[in-house]
């Protein structure tokens, strides 16, 4: 943090949360007079002239979105080709993923069980996922042709949620345009199965729930049930990637805060009552959001396993 920057300031609070063309460090690991600052190479983004005041360019956006809401503009960032913070994380989880599972691959390819430590609790999660969210929600016979999307869904938000718990990262699943992505995703998948097993016809017939009614009475009645019905498609996943967001945003902002006390009090006596206070706590919120991590996975793999459920076997 800059020296001379309020720790409690919205500014200072959501440069710990939002994705930016740099990792901020502590100065004593930074670049001389970066101010923490490391920037990231930009091979594709076009620097805005004369913006580099010390901290890095500013770049010119392609497109901008802003909704006047603060914290949304904050966590949606301008389509730039900046190569961002979180762009870095994403690709990591990704290597990672990939190379933890292929090693598991190669482990029982042959049909053994899987053997120590690392392959059983990889395999546990695996079977989790299969046992207690596809299976149930699917069905049992049509849950394993979409367990390679949801062991994927899984793991990617995991991954992710799981280096903002590491100093100077950050959770890539704090941005909204992260979690819209992965929403969206789930959406394309819903409809894609709808389509395919339905026709697009039958999968736009299928939203309307089966009802008895006079001729007259259905007239009215169905084209308004299918506008509600089409809209909730729409509200229920904005929702699935609204609450990924917001835990994972208000988690961090709150342990960035709790710890902004400690640089808040610097100059006052009462700092040393405070740090030790602030310390404890973040500690014990920081187990809590460890606990949030793998929870916010579960939950959003286990409503878009239901997604594809519902339209797997519609009512």
């Amino acid at each position: 943090m800059a020296a001379g920057k309020n720790a409690l300031s919205p500014e200072v609070l959501f440069e710990h949360v939002q994705d930016t063309p740099y990792f901020h460090l502590p100065r004593m690991l930074a670049p001389a007079g970066a101010d923490g600052h490391v920037q990231l190479p930009q091979p594709l983004a076009t620097p805005i002239e004369g913006s580099d005041h010390g901290h890095g360019p500013q770049y010119k956006p392609v497109v901008e979105l802003k909704t006047g809401v603060a914290v949304i503009d904050k966590s949606l960032m301008p389509m730039d080709f900046v190569f961002s913070k979180f762009m870095v994380i994403e690709t990591l989880v990704l290597v990672i993923c990939v190379a933890l599972f292929g090693w598991l691959a190669t482990q029982i390819k042959s049909g053994g069980a899987a053997k120590g430590w690392l392959a059983n609790l990889l395999e546990s999660f695996l079977l989790f996922i299969r046992d207690e969210v596809a299976r149930p929600t699917i069905g049992e016979h049509d849950a394993d042709d979409y367990l390679p999307f949801l062991w994927t869904l899984f793991f990617f938000v995991l991954g992710c949620n799981l280096f903002g718990m590491l100093p100077w990262f950050g959770s890539p699943t704090g941005s909204l345009a992260v979690t819209a992505v992965l929403a969206l995703m789930t959406f394309i998948t819903v409809c894609g199965i709808g389509i395919v097993k339905y026709g697009f016809a039958g999968f736009l017939k299928a939203q309307i729930p089966h009802m008895d009614l006079p001729k007259p009475v259905a007239i009215f009645l169905v084209p308004m049930i299918f506008g509600i019905e089409l809209f909730g498609l729409l509200v229920k996943h904005g929702v699935l990637a609204v609450r990924l967001l917001a835990n994972m945003l208000a988690g961090h902002i709150v342990l960035a805060v709790i710890l902004g006390f400690i640089s808040y009090t610097a100059a006052s006596t009462v700092w040393w009552g405070v740090m030790p206070a602030s310390l404890l706590g973040a500690t014990a919120l920081s187990f809590l959001e460890l606990f949030v991590a793998f929870l916010q996975a579960y939950i959003f793999v286990f409503l878009s396993s239901l997604f594809i459920g519902s339209v797997v076997h519609p009512h």
